[in-house]
C-alpha cells in the first residue's frame, strides 16, 4: 500500500521544539514561568486601578504568557498524536500539562478582574488604541460574568482538571490506541479497521463491522464508565456556574445563542426523512435489497472510484480546486505541502481520523490525516487544509483574538471540501462514475449535517439521562440506537454490534457538544457556495477577508457582507436544499 501512495510526508515538530529535552523548552518554562510570577507581583488585586496605557502592558504581557504556554502544550499533544501509545510521549505529554497548569493557575485573577470592570470603565480605555486591539478578546472573556465563580473556587476547578477531566481524556485515547482489531487475518488499530467498513468488498466490509462490535464491546466498560464520570463532572461545574443546559457552556464559547442552536436541530432533525430516509432508501434500491445493513452504509457505489489515489495526485487535486477560487488561498495552502506540515501515514498508535492543530500564531498549523487512497482521504484533506489555511489567515490577528469560535471554525474545511468535490464532479466524464462521485458526496454531506446532529441527540440524551443517576453501557447503547433510527430512517437495519458504535467518537469526551459545529458549518457553506455559484463578482475576496478576521467577530458581523443571518431559520432551510438538490439529482439519474 505504501507504494502505491507514494512518499506520505510526516511533520517535523522542530519548528516547535528540538525535542523533549531541548534547552530552548527548559529556557522557555523558566522565562514563562519567572514572567508569571512578576505579572501576578505587578496587577494581582490592581486592576481596576489602572490607567488605560497600563492596562494595554497587562494585555499585552498576559498574551505573551498564555502564547508560550500554548506553544508548550501544543508540542506536548502533537507529540502525543503521533503515538499515543510511546510511553515517553504520553508521560511528557502529562507532565507539561501539570506544569502549564501550575503556571496558569497563578494568573486565574486577571480574567476575573477584567470582568469586575464596569462596561464605562471599558468604553473608555477603548480610546486607546493599544487597548482597541483586544476589544474581541475582552468581549469574549466578559460574556462569562455571570458563570464564574470566587477566585479560590477557579483556582481549584482549573488545578483539578489535571487529575480530574484531562486524566479521563487521556484514558480514552491511550485505550483507544491500544485496541487491536483482527479483520482478514491482520491485526491493525481502530483507523485502519473503520476505514475497512467502506471496502468495496461486502464481506470486508461485514467482517470488519463485526470485529470493531467485538472489539468495542468487549471493552465497554471502560468507555461507559469514561463517558459516565466525565458527563457527571461537567453537570457538577454546570451547576455551579448557574448554566441553564448541558450544551449552553458550549453554545457560550463558540458566541452562538441557544435559539440559533435549537434552530438548526430542529431544522435538520424535521429534514431527516426528504435527507437521511430518502437518500438511503434510494441506495438500498441500487443495492437490489428492502433494507441496508448498517455496515452497508458508506459502502461504495458499484462505480465509484475505488482506485488507490497516490498522495501527489491527492496534493494537485486539492491545490488545483483551491486555486481556481482564489490563487492567494492555494499559495497559502502549499506551503503546507512544500513545508513538513503534514503528517500523513496510517500508524500503530496514531491518533485515529484528521485533525488540524493551530498550534500559535508566531509558529504555523499542522495537520494530521491518516491517508489510506481513497476519495474520502482526498477530501479529508481539503478539509483539514481548509482549517490550516483558515488558522494561518487568522494568525494575523494575533494570539488572543486569531481563535475562532467552532461554529465558524468548521466554515473553511467545508468549503475547501465543497471545491474540491465541484473540481473532481466537473472532470469526471463517465455518468456511472459521475453518479457515484454525487452519491459518494452526498454520503459525506448527510454524515457532517444529519449524523452530527444526532450525535448531538445522543449527547443531549446522555446528559440528561446522566443526572439522574449512572446510566449502564446497555442504556447508552440504547440510546445510540434510538437516535441512529430516527435519524437514518427505516431503510437501515441494525446488527447485533452497533450498540457499541457511540464508544469511539472522541468529540463526545474531549470536546462535549463540538458536534453541532460541523452541521453548522455545512449549512452555511452550502449557502455561501450557492452565493458563489451566482458569480458575484468579489466573493472570493470577501471569503479570504471573513478567514482573516479570526475571532474578531461574531456570526452575525461575519456573515452580513453576504447578507447571510444564521438567526433566521430559513437560513438552515437554504443550507439543506443544496443537500436535498443533490438527491433529487441522484434520483432523477436512477
Amino acid at each position: 500500500m505504501s507504494k502505491t501512495l507514494g512518499n506520505l510526508p510526516a511533520w517535523d515538530l522542530s519548528d516547535l521544539y528540538e525535542g523533549t529535552q531541548s534547552s530552548a523548552l527548559e529556557q522557555d518554562l523558566g522565562m514563562i514561568e519567572a514572567k508569571a510570577k512578576s505579572f501576578i507581583d505587578q496587577y494581582q488585586g490592581k486592576i481596576a486601578e489602572l490607567s488605560a496605557e497600563a492596562l494595554a502592558d497587562s494585555l499585552e504581557v498576559s498574551e505573551e504568557i498564555d502564547e508560550g504556554l500554548s506553544k508548550i502544550m501544543s508540542y506536548a499533544q502533537l507529540l502525543y498524536a503521533e503515538d499515543m501509545g510511546k510511553t515517553e510521549s504520553a508521560i511528557f505529554y502529562q507532565n507539561m500539562q501539570e506544569k502549564v497548569s501550575a503556571i496558569s493557575s497563578g494568573l486565574i485573577f486577571y480574567g476575573l478582574e477584567l470582568n469586575k470592570l464596569s462596561d464605562a470603565a471599558l468604553e473608555e480605555a477603548y480610546q486607546n488604541d493599544r487597548v482597541l486591539k483586544y476589544k474581541p478578546f475582552l468581549r469574549d472573556i466578559r460574556q462569562y460574568r455571570d458563570h464564574q465563580l470566587s477566585p479560590e473556587l477557579e483556582k481549584l476547578f482549573h488545578e483539578k482538571s489535571v487529575t480530574g477531566r484531562a486524566a479521563w481524556n487521556r484514558l480514552f485515547d491511550e485505550t483507544i490506541a491500544e485496541l487491536r482489531f483482527t479483520i482478514g487475518g491482520q491485526e491493525m488499530g481502530s483507523a485502519e479497521a473503520l476505514d475497512l467498513m467502506s471496502s468495496s468488498d461486502a464481506a470486508v466490509r461485514k467482517e470488519a463491522a463485526e470485529e470493531v462490535g467485538r472489539v468495542f464491546g468487549k471493552n465497554i466498560r471502560i468507555f461507559s464508565q469514561v463517558t459516565n464520570v466525565l458527563a457527571k463532572d461537567k453537570e457538577i461545574e454546570d451547576t455551579w456556574r448557574g448554566y441553564k443546559r448541558s450544551d449552553s457552556s458550549r453554545n457560550l464559547s463558540n458566541c452562538v445563542e441557544d435559539e440559533v442552536v435549537d434552530a438548526l436541530f430542529s431544522s435538520v432533525k424535521e429534514a431527516y426523512p426528504s435527507l437521511s430516509h430518502r437518500y438511503y432508501r434510494l441506495k438500498a434500491k441500487w443495492f437490489g435489497v428492502e433494507k441496508l445493513a448498517y455496515y452497508d452504509r458508506n459502502a461504495p457505489l458499484p462505480n465509484e472510484d475505488d482506485r488507490t489515489i497516490p498522495w501527489e495526485e491527492a496534493e494537485k487535486t486539492v491545490l488545483e480546486a483551491y486555486g481556481r477560487f482564489s490563487p492567494k488561498l492555494a499559495e497559502v495552502g502549499r506551503q503546507f505541502f512544500e513545508n513538513p506540515w503534514i503528517d500523513a501515514p496510517v500508524r500503530d498508535g496514531k491518533s485515529p481520523g484528521a485533525f488540524a492543530h493551530p498550534t500559535v500564531p508566531s509558529a504555523h498549523p499542522y495537520l494530521l490525516v491518516n491517508y489510506q487512497g481513497k476519495v474520502r482521504d482526498v477530501m479529508t484533506l481539503a478539509h483539514e487544509l481548509g482549517h490550516g489555511v483558515h488558522q494561518v489567515l487568522a494568525g494575523k490577528q494575533g494570539h488572543y483574538v486569531s481563535d475562532t469560535p467552532l461554529t465558524l471554525a468548521e466554515t473553511a474545511s467545508v468549503f475547501g471540501e465543497m471545491l474540491t468535490f465541484q473540481s473532481l464532479l466537473a472532470q469526471e466524464t463517465d455518468p456511472k462514475k459521475k453518479k457515484a462521485l454525487l452519491a459518494g458526496k452526498v454520503e459525506d454531506m448527510l454524515n457532517t449535517v444529519v449524523r452530527q446532529i444526532a450525535f448531538y441527540d445522543f449527547e443531549k440524551r446522555v446528559h440528561a439521562a446522566r443526572r439522574e443517576g449512572e446510566v449502564s453501557a446497555e442504556r447508552l447503547g440504547e440510546i445510540w440506537l434510538d437516535v441512529q433510527k430516527e435519524s437514518l430512517g427505516d431503510a437501515l437495519e441494525f446488527g447485533d454490534g452497533y450498540q457499541y458504535f457511540w464508544a469511539y467518537i472522541p468529540h463526545f469526551i474531549h470536546s462535549p457538544f463540538y458536534v453541532y459545529a460541523y452541521a453548522f458549518g455545512d449549512c452555511l457553506v452550502n449557502s455561501l457556495y450557492a452565493l458563489y455559484q451566482q458569480s458575484e463578482q468579489g466573493f472570493a475576496e470577501k471569503y479570504l477577508a471573513m478567514l482573516s478576521e479570526g475571532g474578531a467577530k461574531h456570526h452575525k458581523e461575519l456573515l452580513a457582507p453576504f447578507g447571510l443571518d444564521a438567526s433566521n431559520p430559513d437560513f438552515w432551510k437554504q443550507g439543506l436544499q443544496m443537500i436535498s438538490g443533490f438527491i433529487d439529482e441522484l434520483e432523477q439519474l436512477s
